[in-house]
């Protein structure tokens, strides 16, 4: 197991489409950010999340907690940070924190669990590991 393993930042504009009636970053749209931000993760450490799904392997949500501090609005200029917090062959846990201009908007976590195609938890591949863990 391995701590504190990576972290990415992704800019985000928040659209209008994802607003709700009062003009505010509508709270769903958050959790589709954090997963645009483990994505690019992955990324990062030289993974492609669509490969993942070709071999049979998926991360799902386990466990997913928000704090909302203060909201975002139509046309913001959003920075989101993810930081993969532990690893496992099995299961991730990330921290995300959303801010404008420095200020902390949003702070979350997540725990995936790694799973083949029958839904039952298994082991990431030896090179996979080797990639996820090289990132630190």
């Amino acid at each position: 197991m391995s701590e504190s393993l990576s972290r990415g930042e992704v800019d985000i504009r928040v659209r209008y489409a994802e607003t709700d009636a009062m003009g505010y970053l509508h709270h769903a749209n958050y959790f589709v950010y954090f997963e645009m931000g483990r994505t690019e993760l992955l990324r990062q450490c030289g993974l492609r999340y669509r490969e993942m799904e070709q071999r049979g392997l998926f991360y799902v949500v386990a466990r997913l907690q928000c704090r909302f501090r203060k909201p975002a609005s139509y046309d913001d200029d959003l920075v989101l940070t993810t930081i993969c917090e532990k690893l496992t062959r099995v299961r991730v846990d990330h921290r995300y924190e959303l801010r404008r201009a420095g200020e902390l908007l949003t702070d979350a976590s997540s725990t995936l669990v790694l799973v083949d195609r029958d839904g039952k938890p298994t082991g990431m591949p030896d090179e996979w590991y080797a990639l996820m863990t090289a990132a630190t």
